[in-house]
């Protein structure tokens, strides 16, 4: 537990008014009193004289000190006070240690104090500086007792082991701790214990007959507070993840409302689907920078989850602060931000199919400087050789055998390597935060089939790609209330795919003929080289003029240029790649938060701007062979508000809604150069988006832990764009209505002494069209095609602690999934005894992982067997997903 004394406050000679202080006591500055909550006349001093009353400073934001390494090793404890002083803007410019204590506790304390913020003291309404005597309590989380739970807060949360948990009141957005205000003015027999300053001192010498007043306010860690926002918001926390086998894909497919399908193992291209909405219709982010322009061309569910701390999914409902366009929602993956000490990590994987993954982390601070580094790294293999069943053509007469036949894919292994390096400097008096991160990304892969087809084999077609970039981070408050963020980032890919095999290949991994014209994939080879040029800028400013109220600007221009070339020379398609593409996206935000009645209800309004500039330049199909320019300018505006009611400390209710706006992305428009067309007359996505839904979270009751979520959600969408493969050429086009109307809920229980913890969720999502014009036009009415539209998961987690040493864990843990069937085109295409779907499954998984901590150290190995039954598993038609897969995982913190 982490609490603050205000022992008593002080006007620094340089402030009084008049310039000259006045004296008390010989030559002591004199220590001034704040003055009692409630004074009944505003306008008389502490001690009843008449004068301008002193208002003490409030809290805005308490930043949470390090728990030091050696002391947390030693088990120690201890208090520390400081004398601060605050300027008349409420910054911390001094803090000083009035009685070292050592241990590292000194240091820790004097770091997260001078980041800390206060309104300002007052004389008269003028803002003036003071000192103060401030106290950090540092005691280890695991022997603090459990705290009541407080009906304005909803209880306490402890911070992780081997951190001064700060206890604070529940924040909202990607700053919490510095929207937090002072508790408000207690009232009663109680008042001194509650106020931010002790109570009026009477006497000729107020320094001695001051009582100190301790202030403890109560809050979460930072995925609770955003939990407990107006945002629309699920947040995944990855610390068991993390010593887990399972990769993102599989952490993010069980949480409700999220679908995650996957046409084959390691480094498959996925879909990913959020409350019925898929695909580039949902925007991703890396620390809120745009995953594709942070070094992470692969996607989602391939980043490796040891490199992830924490997983927010904005439902629909995207924050300003992110400065993008999206329609169906969001969802940012959190690094490892703490940027306090040293610290490093390192995990291992093997398991079936020769599958590899090692993840490397690594920090350091050398507090004196501020000067501070961080690496990180990844290596992930798979060569996805497992058995299918297929139906094998004769390689003799060519004719179908009529049973399905086991093989092993041959032509599927995939590798992917990537680093990073951040330095620069932290908690300096000129930079909250002022870091480059240089990185590179590589990776390669095999494809057995065509996409989304699992019919005729290739053996030789690849793709790959390379990207390097850089960003520049700048955070600093700027004083009066005004914090500032800033962004810039760029990123060069070389992508590649090659087709060029003169061999048809059998199941077999045998060449069994040669090709008239080369190219497995189309009817022509193709070598193909695309380069990207991607420039990201952003600017968050945020101003809280009012504990009660924060706006939030936030401008974000992204410009992305394209060039492909073809280096076979018998391809004729070489002229059509000739040129370049460009598009210039500027998005514009401006968010006003407002909290009431203690916290109880928190509003936050929003109006987005969007504007994209789309060029291009080429030989373009259907024109004669013309070389041709086109051009189009799109202007759209978006609102949207977040609303939060908390009941009580354990139930509280949220209410969303945004006109969505989504610009087509840069694969939509121009295609991919390799397997999906260009559509240049794309228009941008609307939708109307709604949330509806209350949570009960009772942590501290005599039965456990018990947890409720419920939502209702809506998206009624105009020109939907979806992925059409269905034809010889795929292609992004126009739905030009839909409409998403289901419900997701997810509940959880933990027994006292987490020695079991059960949780399951089900979504069930009725995805329409809604439209009788356009494309599909006849199938006005009838559910989307290709979509899970209910799909449930459930785990079972039983752990026991000291088992064979002190501190140890092991743990073992079931999850299940189940996915009812649903149909590959339009129910009222075809026979339904003759249509095809992909069946319903229920798919098992199970691990054992062993825990041992040995303070600063932490080890952990896991065993882990997915599908567990062996199951056929399908999450796309006719595509064969890995049966049952063994898998081991270690992993190291220290």
């Amino acid at each position: 537990m982490l609490t603050f004394l205000l022992l008593g406050l002080q006007a620094p000679a340089h402030a009084q008014d008049g310039g000259t202080p006045e004296r008390a006591g010989g030559d002591r500055e004199p220590r001034v009193d704040a003055p009692a909550t409630g004074s009944p006349d505003p306008e008389r001093s502490p001690s009843g004289a008449e004068g301008p009353r002193i208002e003490p400073p409030r809290l805005l934001e308490l930043v949470e000190a390090e728990y030091p390494r050696e002391a947390r090793a030693a088990r120690r404890e201890g208090k520390v006070v400081l004398k601060l002083l605050i300027d008349a803007t409420g910054r911390v410019t001094e803090a000083e240690v009035t009685g070292p204590i050592g241990d590292g506790f000194d240091d820790a304390a004097r770091a997260a104090a001078l980041r800390s913020r206060f309104t300002p003291a007052r004389r008269g309404g003028t803002p003036i500086a003071v000192r103060i005597l401030y106290s950090y309590e540092f005691r280890l989380p695991e022997e603090a007792p459990a705290e009541p739970t407080s009906p304005a807060t909803g209880g306490s949360a402890v911070a992780a082991t081997g951190t001064a948990a700060t206890t604070l009141p529940p924040a909202t957005g990607p700053d919490q701790a510095s929207n937090n205000a002072a508790p408000p003015p207690a009232t009663g027999p109680d008042q001194a214990s509650n106020n931010a300053a002790p109570p009026p001192a009477t006497g000729p010498d107020p320094a001695n007959t001051a009582a100190p007043a301790e202030v403890t306010v109560r809050g979460a860690a930072m995925a609770e507070r955003l939990r407990q926002s107006a945002q629309a918001i699920t947040v995944i926390e990855t610390e068991q993840a993390q010593r887990r086998t399972a990769d993102l894909g599989e952490v993010l497919a069980r949480t409700q409302g999220v679908g995650v399908r996957r046409s084959a193992g390691l480094g498959s291209w996925a879909r990913f689907s959020l409350n019925g909405l898929t695909d580039e219709q949902i925007r991703f982010f890396i620390d809120g920078v745009p995953l594709d322009l942070a070094g992470y061309p692969f996607g989602v569910s391939n980043v490796p989850v040891n490199l992830v701390e924490r997983v927010e999914i904005y439902r629909g409902v995207v924050p300003v602060r992110f400065g993008a366009d999206a329609l169906g929602g969001a969802v940012n993956l959190v690094t490892d931000r703490d940027v306090r000490g040293t610290h490093g990590a390192a995990s291992y994987e093997v398991g079936s199919y020769d599958t590899h993954r090692l993840s490397l982390t690594a920090r350091h601070l050398h507090e004196p400087s501020g000067f501070f580094t961080r690496v990180n790294g990844f290596f992930d293999y798979a060569k996805n050789d497992y058995p299918v069943d297929v139906v094998l053509a004769n390689e003799t007469t060519g004719r179908e055998d009529s049973e399905p036949t086991r093989v092993r894919r041959f032509h599927d292994a995939y590798r992917a390597a990537g680093g990073s390096a951040e330095l620069g400097f932290v908690n300096r008096p000129w930079a909250r935060r002022l870091l480059l991160r240089a990185f590179v990304t590589d990776y390669d892969k095999e494809h057995q089939h065509k996409f989304g087809v699992m019919k005729t084999p290739y053996g030789e077609v690849t793709n790959g790609e390379t990207v390097p970039g850089a960003t520049l981070q700048y955070e600093q408050g700027i004083g009066r209330g005004v914090a500032l963020e800033a962004l810039l980032g760029y990123t060069y890919g070389r992508a590649t795919f090659l087709d060029v095999s003169e061999c048809v290949y059998a199941w077999s991994g045998r060449c069994i003929s040669k090709r008239t014209v080369p190219g497995e994939d189309g009817p022509r080879p193709r070598d193909r080289v695309f380069r990207e040029h991607s420039g990201l800028g952003r600017l968050n400013l945020r101003y809280r003029p009012h504990p009660e109220h924060a706006l939030q600007l936030s401008v974000s221009p992204t410009f992305i240029a394209r060039t492909a070339e073809e280096r076979r020379l018998d391809n004729d398609d070489r002229e059509l790649l000739r040129g370049g593409h460009s598009l210039f996206t500027w998005v514009h935000g401006l968010e006003h938060q407002l909290n009431l009645f203690d916290d109880r209800l928190e509003n936050r309004a929003f109006v987005k701007d969007y504007v994209q500039l789309l060029r291009m330049k080429g030989r373009l199909p259907g024109l004669d062979g013309r070389f041709d320019r086109q051009e189009r300018d799109t202007h759209r505006l978006g609102v949207g508000d977040g609303l939060r009611y908390r009941f009580s400390g354990w139930l509280y209710a949220k209410a969303s809604y945004e006109w969505a706006t989504r610009l087509p992305r840069p694969v939509e428009v121009f295609g991919d150069g390799a397997m999906i067309v260009p559509n240049l007359e794309l228009k941008p996505e609307t939708s109307h988006n709604g949330n509806l839904g209350f949570t009960i979270d009772a942590r501290d009751t005599a039965w456990g832990a018990w947890r409720l979520d419920a939502n209702g959600f809506l998206r009624a969408v105009e020109r939907l764009i979806v992925l059409n493969n269905r034809t010889d050429s795929i292609q992004y086009i126009h739905v030009s209505g839909a409409r998403s109307l289901g419900v997701e809920a997810a509940a959880g229980w933990t027994s006292p002494g987490e020695h079991v913890a059960l949780d399951g969720n089900i979504t069930y999502d009725d995805f329409r069209k809604t439209s009788d014009e356009g494309n599909f036009a006849r199938s006005e009415g009838e559910r989307m095609p290709n979509r899970p539209w209910l799909f449930a998961n459930g785990s079972a987690r039983l752990q026991l602690q000291e088992v064979v040493a002190p501190r140890d864990v092991i743990s073992l843990t079931w999850d299940t999934r189940y996915v009812h069937r649903f149909y590959l085109g339009f129910e009222n295409w075809g026979r339904p005894d003759s249509k095809a779907k992909v069946p319903s499954q229920l798919l098992h998984s199970l691990a054992l992982t062993y825990v041992a901590r040995d303070a600063p150290r932490t080890v952990s190995f896991t065993i882990e067997a997915h599908n567990l039954t062996n199951e056929p598993a399908f999450d796309f038609y006719g595509t064969q997903r890995p049966g049952r897969t063994l898998f081991s995982k270690a992993t190291l913190e220290m």
